[in-house]
C-alpha cells in the first residue's frame, strides 16, 4: 500500500472548500481593465462641472438685485425723509435695473471669457449703465416728470450703482478664475477615432482661443496602421469598449466622433454601446463633403457638429431638480418624522437589531451608493447586497417588516439620502441592488440598455412604480417594463412630471401590488 500524502489531502480539501465557498459567494461586479494611459487620466482628481448657462443667469439676477438694492437704499436714505414714500420711485428703480440687464446683454457682458477679464467688462458696464441713465433722463423729460425726480438721488444712484457693479464684477472675476483653475468650467472631451481625420479635428479645436474643451485623449478599435498611438499630441487611451468604464471613473462631458458620416455602420455599432452614458455625444462634420442646412449643426467654436445624444437634465433643469428635491424632501422629512419615529419604535420592539440598515445600490452613472432603509429582515439574515430577492411569505421578513414593505414605509429613510447626501432624488428610476438578478443573470445582462437608467439620479419613487412595476422581479417582462418606463421618464422629465408622480405615489402604495 502506498503511503498517504497528508499534505496533498489537505490541499485538495482546501481547494474543494474554496470552490464551494466561491460558488456560494455573491458575484463580484465585472469591471473592465483600462490601459495605463487611461488609468493615468482617470486617477486624476476632477471637480464637478459648473454650467456656464447657470452662471450667466445667476450673474444677471445678481446685477438686477444689486442695482435694485442700491437704488432703494439711496431712496429710503435721502428722498423719503424729505418727500415721503412713493411707489413710483420703486417702480422706476425696478425698470432701470431690468433695462440695465438688457443693456448688459446687448453689450455681450454675460460671457465666461468676459468675466475673466478686467478692463473690458468694466468699460462695457460703465458705457451701458450710462446709456440707461441717459435713456431714463430722456423719458423723464418727454413725460414731463423731470422736476419730480431728485437730482441728488439720481446722481448718487449712477455713481453708487457703478461702484457696486464694479465690486461685484471683481468678485465674479475671482470666482471664475478659481473655477477655471479647478477645471469646473472645462468640457472634458474624448475623441472617437485616431487617424488623420482626428488630427485635423483636434487641430481645429485647439485653434479656438475661447474654447472650453479639454481633450483628454482618443479611443479607437483599429489595430492596423490607420490607428495612431498618439493623435495630434493626444494619447490613445483604449478601445471603444473601454469608454463606458472610463466615463464611470472620471468626469466626461462630451464624446466627439471624428469618423466620417459615411462610416454609418461602425458609428451605429459604437452608439449602441455609448448611449447609456450621461454625456453629450456628437458627430464631427468638419471633413464631411455632405452639407446640411446651417440650423442642423451645433458648433464647437467654428467646428460644425451634429448632435446625436444630449445629457439629460442639465443647466437650469438641474437647478430646478435640485431645488425640488431639497425643498420638498425637507418638508416631507418634517411632516413624516412622527410616522418614522413610530416605525422605528415598532421595529425595535419586534426583533433585535438596528432600526436602519444600509444597502448597496446603483446610483448616478453607475456609481455605488449606500441607501438607507428601515430594517425589515431579521438582523442575522440581513442581506446588504440583496443577493436573494425577497419573495412572498419569505421567512426572513419580520412581522413589522411585512407591513412596512407592503406599504413602502421601509423606504422613508431614503429622504436622508435626498436631503443630506444628495445621491438620491425624490422622483427617478428606482435604485436597484448591485447584485440584483433575474434568475441567474444580473439585470444588465437580461436587458439591453439597462444602464441607461443611470443617466440621472435614482429616486425614492418613479414612473415605473406608480404604473405597477414595483416589488419582486421574477420574469423578464417586469425588468423590461421597468427599464422602458424609466427611460420614458428620463426623456420626458419636467418639474410638473415629478410633481404628478409624487402625488400619484400614495395611490400606488395603497394598491400594494408585488410588494412582499
Amino acid at each position: 500500500m502506498e503511503p498517504i500524502d497528508v499534505r496533498t489531502m489537505m490541499n485538495s480539501a482546501a481547494a474543494a472548500a474554496a470552490t464551494a465557498s466561491a460558488a456560494d459567494a455573491p458575484r463580484l461586479e465585472r469591471r473592465r481593465r483600462l490601459t495605463p494611459a487611461a488609468l493615468e487620466v482617470a486617477n486624476q482628481k476632477v471637480s464637478a462641472a459648473y454650467s456656464p448657462i447657470v452662471i450667466n443667469g445667476a450673474v444677471r439676477i445678481a446685477d438686477f438685485l444689486c442695482l435694485s438694492l442700491v437704488g432703494i437704499v439711496l431712496y429710503l436714505a435721502y428722498v423719503v425723509p424729505i418727500d415721503g414714500f412713493s411707489w413710483e420711485y420703486t417702480g422706476a428703480i425696478a425698470v432701470m435695473a431690468v433695462t440695465a440687464v438688457v443693456s448688459f446683454q446687448a453689450a455681450e457682458i454675460y460671457d465666461i471669457d468676459v468675466y475673466r477679464g478686467q478692463l473690458k467688462q468694466i468699460t462695457r458696464i460703465a458705457s451701458s449703465w450710462a446709456f440707461v441713465f441717459l435713456l431714463f433722463i430722456g423719458v423723464s423729460f418727454f413725460a414731463k416728470v423731470g422736476n419730480v425726480v431728485s437730482r441728488v438721488w439720481l446722481s448718487a444712484f449712477f455713481f453708487c450703482g457703478l461702484a457696486a457693479l464694479t465690486a461685484e464684477r471683481f468678485a465674479i472675476r475671482s470666482l471664475v478664475r478659481r473655477w477655471a483653475r479647478d477645471g469646473r468650467l472645462d468640457r472634458r472631451t474624448i475623441i472617437v477615432g485616431s487617424d488623420e481625420n482626428s488630427e485635423h479635428l483636434i487641430a481645429a479645436l485647439d485653434k479656438q482661443d475661447d474654447s472650453d474643451l479639454k481633450i483628454l485623449g482618443v479611443f479607437d478599435d483599429r489595430n492596423d496602421t490607420r490607428a495612431l498611438d498618439t493623435c495630434a499630441g493626444k494619447p490613445k487611451l483604449g478601445k471603444i469598449d473601454d469608454i463606458v468604464e472610463f466615463a464611470r471613473r472620471t468626469r466626461i462631458d462630451l464624446v466627439l466622433f471624428a469618423l466620417p458620416i459615411s462610416a454609418e455602420t461602425r458609428i451605429l455599432d459604437m452608439l449602441k454601446k455609448l448611449w447609456v452614458l450621461p454625456v453629450d455625444i456628437r458627430l464631427s462634420a468638419h471633413t464631411n463633403k455632405l452639407r446640411f442646412r446651417p440650423r442642423s449643426y451645433s458648433y464647437l467654436g467654428s467646428v460644425p457638429t451634429l448632435d446625436v445624444f444630449e445629457q439629460p437634465i442639465t443647466d437650469w433643469d438641474m437647478v430646478m431638480k435640485w431645488l425640488f428635491d431639497h425643498i420638498v424632501g425637507a418638508l416631507m422629512l418634517v411632516l413624516l418624522s412622527p410616522v418614522m419615529a413610530l416605525v422605528a419604535l415598532a421595529i425595535k420592539l419586534d426583533s433585535p437589531g438596528p432600526v436602519l440598515f444600509r444597502q448597496k445600490r446603483f446610483g448616478f452613472n453607475n456609481e455605488r451608493i449606500d441607501v438607507f432603509k428601515f430594517r425589515s429582515l431579521y438582523h442575522h439574515q440581513a442581506d446588504p447586497l440583496a443577493t436573494k430577492v425577497v419573495t412572498r411569505n419569505d421567512s426572513r421578513v419580520t412581522r413589522v417588516g411585512r407591513f412596512i414593505r407592503k406599504t413602502s414605509l421601509d423606504e422613508l429613510p431614503q429622504l436622508f439620502n435626498v436631503v443630506f447626501k444628495g445621491n438620491l432624488s425624490i422622483v427617478g428610476p428606482r435604485p436597484h441592488a448591485v447584485q440584483g438578478k433575474l434568475q441567474s443573470r444580473l439585470f444588465d445582462e437580461a436587458v439591453d440598455g439597462y444602464f441607461a437608467r443611470h443617466r440621472v439620479k435614482p429616486g425614492i419613487t418613479g414612473w415605473a412604480q406608480i404604473n405597477g412595476w414595483r416589488g419582486e422581479i421574477d420574469n423578464e417582462e417586469k425588468i423590461q417594463k421597468r427599464v422602458e418606463f424609466d427611460l420614458y421618464y428620463i426623456e420626458n422629465w419636467s418639474v410638473l412630471f415629478d410633481l404628478y408622480i409624487l402625488l400619484k405615489t400614495p395611490l400606488a402604495l395603497i394598491k400594494g401590488e408585488n410588494a412582499y
